[in-house]
Parts: C-alpha cells; sequence; structure tokens
C-alpha cells in the first residue's frame, strides 16, 4: 500500500493525528457501513482517545479541506463520520479480522511513525538553528531600537 495515499488521508483534529472512517473503508476495502457496524459491535475497545464522532463544525472543515485537496470530488458520507487515532487504527485491525486489515493497518502505522519522525526531526532542526537566528534578530533589533525604548 502507498504510504503517500495514507499520509493523505491523515488529518490534524482536536491536537490528535486521525484518519476518518469512509477513508478508512476505503484503504481495507470494505464498505462505511461494514466499518463502523464492526466497531459499534466492539464499541468497549474504543474508548474516547482511539474514536470520536466529529461534530458538525469540524466535519465542515475538513470536508472543505478535502475537495479542495481532490480539487472538487468527494462523496461524502450522511452522517458525522468518526474519527480513529493511531490507537484506533490499531484496534481496528483486531474487530475487522482478516489478513486485508492486519496488512493495511501495518501499513498505516508505519504513515504514522513516518510523520512523527518527520516532525521530531523538524523540532530538532529548528532547536539547532533557532538560538543563532533568535540572537541576529535580537542584535538586528537592539541596534536600530531608538535610545531609551527597551
Amino acid at each position: 500500500m502507498e504510504i503517500e495515499i495514507i499520509k493523505n488521508s491523515i488529518h490534524e483534529l482536536r491536537g490528535k493525528r486521525i484518519i476518518l472512517d469512509f477513508e478508512l473503508a476505503k484503504l481495507y476495502e470494505v464498505e462505511t457501513r461494514v466499518l463502523k457496524q464492526a466497531v459499534r459491535r466492539n464499541i468497549e475497545r474504543f474508548p474516547e482517545d482511539f474514536l470520536f464522532t466529529l461534530t458538525l463544525d469540524e466535519w465542515n472543515a475538513i470536508r472543505s479541506q478535502i475537495v479542495m485537496f481532490n480539487k472538487g470530488k468527494g462523496n461524502f458520507p450522511k452522517y458525522l463520520p468518526f474519527a480513529f487515532t493511531e490507537q484506533g487504527v490499531a484496534m481496528l485491525s483486531a474487530v475487522l479480522n482478516s489478513t486485508r486489515a492486519v496488512h493495511t493497518s501495518i501499513s498505516i502505522m508505519r504513515a504514522f511513525v513516518m510523520m512523527r519522525q518527520w516532525a521530531i526531526t523538524l523540532i530538532a532542526d529548528f532547536d539547532t538553528h533557532a538560538p543563532a537566528y533568535y540572537s541576529a534578530c535580537f542584535n538586528s533589533w537592539w541596534t536600530e531600537c531608538p535610545e531609551g525604548v527597551y
């Protein structure tokens, strides 16, 4: 499974990286209703930090992003979608219980890990170069600041 397709399905919401139910259904090659049925039958496996339902405002915001990303194409669900966190996706493979689900979950976990590593590298790079940047900005400000204004 191509990691780039998975990366494009990952959204940031409520401070978490999530994948929506209908996007997961495509990746797992099942109908969205089948995926949601499996989750509802096993809802005790999905605490709030694994799965939550989007609010209408969140759904409208994400839907507009998806439309812009897909250049106007969108076959959106009738009901508010479930949002699965990384842990929710891992649990989903156990609930769907198929070889396809296991392989898909492995690919999705790799995409989450890759994105986390990218973010850590970006932060480390910023921490390495930030002191010199801030020092240069401060020195520039200090030399241009009118006397008595600091």
